[in-house]
């Protein structure tokens, strides 16, 4: 026994890193981020079917431009092959500015393909045509009571809370 408790006094500081509160809060930091992903999927395919959705990032910043009271979420999607677009994330800074002036809750998301699945569009055309930009999604209709909209919501506010400024939510696939 004493030679156990001497071991593990004798571990270097770095090797244990992990408090209890960590080692408890990742299964449920997972749950939360699964059950807010299933929601945010729920509320895409609701507002798609009311059309309460605008795709685009140019589509999105004109309805912004015209009407922004009407916008109650902005979706900014991303894959690891965007993050060296330039012009991408200078439309993306700017359009997080504008929710940031306008309180409209902005909520980055990773997982383009499954993105796709959820809207039923095809993330590249066979036809070489060119498919939908879903880098930006806006969903509109403050009036909209859907329980969904208030569970991503609370996830963004909280984030908020916890110095998550922009939050950030992987859709993984299927």
């Amino acid at each position: 026994m004493l030679d156990l408790l001497g071991d593990i006094l004798c571990l270097d500081s770095n090797q244990i890193t992990m408090t209890l509160e960590e080692v408890s809060g990742c299964s449920t930091t997972d749950r939360k981020m699964e059950t807010v992903s299933h929601a945010l999927e729920e509320l895409l395919v609701a507002a798609q079917r009311k059309n309460s959705l605008t795709v685009g990032v140019y589509e999105s910043a004109k309805l912004m431009n015209v009407d922004p009271d009407n916008v109650v979420l902005c979706i900014l999607a991303t894959d690891e092959e965007d993050e060296n677009d330039v012009a991408l994330q200078i439309h993306f800074t700017l359009i997080q500015a504008f929710c940031c002036d306008f309180d409209i809750n902005i909520l980055r998301v990773s997982g383009m393909k499954r993105l796709a699945q959820v809207l039923g569009e095809p993330l590249t055309d066979s036809n070489a045509n060119e498919s939908k930009d879903l880098h930006c999604i806006l969903v509109t209709n403050p009036h909209a009571d859907h329980l969904k909209l208030n569970e991503v919501g609370s996830y963004c506010k909280e984030s908020r809370c916890n110095n998550q400024w922009i939050p950030s939510l992987a859709l993984q696939e299927r």
